[in-house]
């Protein structure tokens, strides 16, 4: 979830910073042995010596209640070896390996497949065909999953696991590896990851400037919607008419895991430098200004989270939160980037022609428009020029932009989609969280980044607490988008100019 929502981008906190603290404590010496790794050319036989050591056999099914877990030591030396890793490269290959040789049995899945069939064709007491299916279901169960749930035991062993996983997360991005078997285990430590950072498990901690400097430290550093400028952009930003709340672990109190930035102000947002340049109007909040509550930015600060649902449940805690603190709220909005739009409209540019019969993104006066102030030929030219910041310096541009890009960005939130989903993930999240579109902002955000991902549009995304449940059920029931006017006025107007 990028934009609002989590992301890779982290930023520096200038010009000022601390010592950094590392997020993930060092093992503690004694019975931790660091097993270092051999040279380059034994390395991957060393890997494979230390994952038959460290990952425990499975089992037979009628021994899986009563076989005692492996000793503490062969997990720790899974943990100190992969730590001893320096590069990239060389854990995604230990990653690999794993996944590949330590997966599920096939053997077993289609012996156990096959009892379930046959009792199935056979008349059989109930209790039989469950255990059966039972046996099957223990089949499934790849042997490094045991290894996962053993690691979590050890102190400081499911924050490990959370690193190990954005560890394995960047080795497929940057394709060191790759292949079902990865992504399966990909999706194991997910499922694994899911059940550990629960709701029931989560704490919601109001951030202020008066909080530990490690804290403050590490949400400006993976501030990846709007960037921290400096300690008094920070300051401003956790001070008043302002609020931000992180998620912790119940086993790591105080370590954010996400974080949620508010604006309290006395209407809904239409540009971000209304919330994050301007001073807010006195050092002491008077209740009485205070109407509107902004979601301007959430961003993720565990990489190895990431599909994890942490900012459903953050907004949820956070909007209750909020109500409870002001109870004269009369609107909940976000005020969302749109990150990917440009990539989508250059794409869209590219496709588009004059010929006869192809679907078109300008009227004819604009397309005439556009012509006279960036020349022939117009899709051509734009490509270019939306690919930087700079166009957004021709005032003229600005004005004979509007109106088209206006719509065409109505349709990229509304209309375009992926599985039935809206493709944006800005406006899939809010939308899974029950939000209205409620409108969409021309110039909203004239800073360099949001000028060449979404062409400076934002979106708010109205929440109406009565009817957040009916919205996400029939959203994720029947992918049905509840839109405001404008929305749906500017999407029409997209489909009538382009035919669709």
């Amino acid at each position: 979830m990028r934009g609002f929502g989590p992301g890779f981008a982290t930023r520096s906190l200038l010009p000022l910073r601390f010592a950094p603290r590392a997020p993930w404590p060092p093992w503690p010496p004694g019975p931790l042995r660091c097993v270092r790794p051999a040279a380059t050319g034994s390395l991957t036989r060393t890997m494979d010596e230390l994952l038959r050591r460290a990952v425990p056999p499975k089992p037979a099914y009628e021994l899986r209640e009563k076989t005692p877990a492996p000793a503490e030591g062969q997990c720790a030396d899974f943990v100190s070896f992969y730590d001893g890793l320096a590069e990239v490269g060389q854990r995604a290959e230990l990653l690999g390996l794993l996944a590949q040789a330590f997966g599920v049995d096939h053997d077993q899945v289609a012996e156990q497949s096959a009892g379930v069939l046959q009792l199935r064709e056979r008349p059989r007491e109930a209790a039989v065909l469950l255990q059966a299916e039972d046996r099957l279901r223990y089949a499934l169960v790849p042997r490094y999953r045991g290894l996962f749930h053993n690691i979590s035991k050890l102190d400081g062993g499911v924050r490990f696991l959370v690193r190990l996983r954005a560890d394995l997360l960047e080795a497929q991005a940057l394709k060191l590896v790759e292949g079902p078997h990865v992504r399966e285990m990909n999706g194991v430590l997910k499922s694994m990851l899911s059940e550990w950072f629960s709701p029931g498990f989560l704490n919601l901690e109001r951030v202020t400037w008066h909080s530990p400097c490690e804290v403050l430290q590490k949400i400006s550093e993976s501030e990846a919607v709007h960037p921290v400028k400096n300690w008094m952009d920070l300051k401003q930003r956790v001070g008043p008419y302002r609020r931000c709340y992180i998620f912790s672990h119940c086993s790591t109190p105080g370590e954010p895991l996400i974080v949620l930035h508010v604006a309290l102000t006395s209407d809904i947002s239409n540009n971000i430098q209304a919330i994050i340049k301007e001073r807010p109007p006195s050092e002491m909040e008077e209740r009485g200004r205070i109407t509107t509550a902004i979601f301007y930015s959430v961003s993720l600060i565990q990489q190895g989270l990431q599909g994890v649902e942490l900012g459903t449940f953050l907004v949820k805690r956070v909007l209750n939160e909020l109500q409870k603190e002001f109870p004269q709220l009369g609107a909940i909005s976000s005020l969302s980037p749109i990150p990917g739009f440009t990539k989508w409209l250059l794409g869209l540019l590219s496709s588009q022609t004059t010929e006869h019969g192809r679907k078109e993104l300008f009227t004819d006066s604009e397309h005439k428009e556009i012509a006279e102030i960036v020349g022939s030929p117009v899709h051509e030219t734009l490509r270019v020029l939306l690919s930087s910041s700079e166009w957004a310096q021709s005032e003229k541009l600005v004005r004979a932009l509007q109106v088209p890009l206006m719509r065409v960005c109505a349709w990229y939130l509304y209309g375009e989609k992926h599985r039935g989903f809206a493709l944006s993930h800005v406006a899939n999240f809010h939308l899974q969280n029950g939000a209205v579109m409620w409108r969409i902002n021309w110039m909203a955000d004239r800073s360099p980044r949001g000028l060449t991902s979404s062409c400076g549009l934002m979106a708010n995304f109205r929440y109406y607490s009565e009817e957040l449940g009916p919205n996400s059920t029939a959203y994720l029931g029947s992918k049905s988008i509840k839109a405001s006017e404008q929305v749906l006025r500017l999407v029409a107007q997209f489909q009538e100019n382009s035919k669709l």
